[in-house]
Parts: structure tokens; sequence; C-alpha cells
């Protein structure tokens, strides 16, 4: 078992669609994040996409390409730091103080956050194209707040 700390750098929610808009803190339960909502049923929520969260340093790379994506533009509700690329994968356990999620899978792009990519290039984050390069869909184990800043531990 690899075990590792890193730190939340953002927390989003919306009453639907995208960007996300950044919040201090955020109850999560099986149901989903408080605060968030999502337009499309069929492909976002339920209890294995409680969460959704991507890593900082995808965000970083994309940006050093040219992409004007930002914190929250793709609809995720947590960003982490601490991590690199390959570090998350389905059954990827991530504890914070309160919280604890397991990653289920990927969370495939859509053409709705297509204004964070040049060209609306945003397959970029497709795991099917690009694997590991994805924002990740997660279930809770244990419901809780989580805050920005707040260490957590990554555990596969």
């Amino acid at each position: 078992m690899i075990r590792m700390k890193a730190t939340v750098l953002g927390l989003f929610v919306s009453q639907g669609g995208v960007p996300k808009l950044p919040v201090e803190s955020l109850f999560i339960d099986s149901s989903g994040c408080f605060g968030d909502k999502q337009n499309d049923l069929k492909h976002h929520g339920g209890e294995d996409k409680a969460v959704c969260l991507i890593q900082n340093c995808i965000i970083e790379e994309l940006n050093l390409l040219g992409h004007p994506i930002k914190p929250g533009s793709t609809g995720e509700n947590i960003l982490i730091d601490g991590s690199v690329v390959g570090d998350i994968s389905p059954g990827t356990v991530l504890k914070f103080e309160e919280l604890e999620i397991e990653i289920t899978q990927d969370a495939p792009p859509c053409k709705t956050i297509s204004q964070s990519f040049t060209d609306g290039e945003f397959t970029l984050i497709s795991h099917k194209k690009f694997p590991q390069i994805t924002r990740w869909y997660a279930r809770v184990v244990k419901q809780g707040t989580v805050r920005n800043n707040e260490q957590y531990e990554i555990i596969n």
C-alpha cells in the first residue's frame, strides 16, 4: 500500500453547468456535494459519481500548452495538488480530515467544457485517448466536510 500526503487547492460547486464557482468548504455525502447540481443526471452524479476531481498538475500542463483551462472550469468539485499523473486510478482512496472517497472511474469529458481548451479540444482530458490525463469520479466511503488547503492522504 502506497501512501502520500497532498493538499486541496480548490473546491467548486454550481447550480448546473460550468464553470463551477469556488467555495471555502464542501460537505459531501453519498448523494454528492452540498450546493452542487448537475444538468445532465444521465452522465453525472449518483453514488458512484458523487464527486469529481482533477489534479492540478494536469491543469498546469494544459495552461503551459496555451489552453485557457482554470480551476472549476471543467466541472470538478475538488482540485488537488501534491500528486503526479498516474497516482490516481479506480480503487485509489483519498482520506481527508473528515471525508473519505474512493475513485470509481474516469469522468469522460463533453462539449460543455470546450471553452477550457484551445479550439474546443476537450478530449485532451479523455481517459480513452490519454490514460491518466483526466478528471476522476469518486464514491463516498465516509461522508464529511473538506476544506481548502486541507491535507489528505492518497492510498493506492
